[in-house]
């Protein structure tokens, strides 16, 4: 049974820096937790960051607050525990909050607090990536979905 590591915010928790959360609706995610699938996990307030917070963006491989406060080391705690629990769970998927600088998957803002996102990812995503863990954005459920079909059947096989 594969169990799928997901941003606590895109369970309804309130954990993101604005003290809000990001909550999606999906009866296929709702099913995976009622099986017991689902981890909740934020990584940077796992990393010691208070909710609320200020907003950060990637600058490279800093991450640092629109007041220029560089919270690189909370990140990268952050992300050496979700890695650490996907490993002690033997989790190879994850779904992860879209544009976050720490769960951003496909995009991630600019790092001039403008609004503007680019290409690029999280730093949780980035060392998950690194060590074989799948991460999707909320929106590629049907993706995930997809690859854990697949998964189960091949170690059903």
């Amino acid at each position: 049974m594969h169990k799928v590591l997901v941003s606590a915010c895109l369970l309804g928790q309130p954990v993101r820096y604005d003290g809000r959360s990001k909550g999606i609706v999906s009866d296929w995610l709702k099913a995976l937790g009622a099986e017991g699938r689902v981890l909740a996990f934020c990584p940077e307030v796992a990393g010691g960051l208070p909710t609320p917070r200020p907003p950060a963006e990637r600058q490279g491989e800093r991450v640092v607050t629109e007041g220029g406060l560089d919270v690189t080391a909370e990140f990268d705690r952050g992300a050496l525990l979700a890695l650490e629990l996907c490993q002690a769970q033997g989790i190879r998927f994850a779904l992860l909050k879209e544009g976050s600088p720490s769960c951003g998957s496909g995009r991630i803002y600019n790092g001039c607090f403008e609004g503007q996102s680019v290409a690029g990812e999280g730093k949780t995503t980035a060392l998950l990536r690194r060590h074989s863990i799948a991460v999707f954005s909320e929106d590629q459920l049907p993706e995930l979905a997809s690859a854990l079909s697949l998964a189960v059947n091949a170690a059903g096989a």
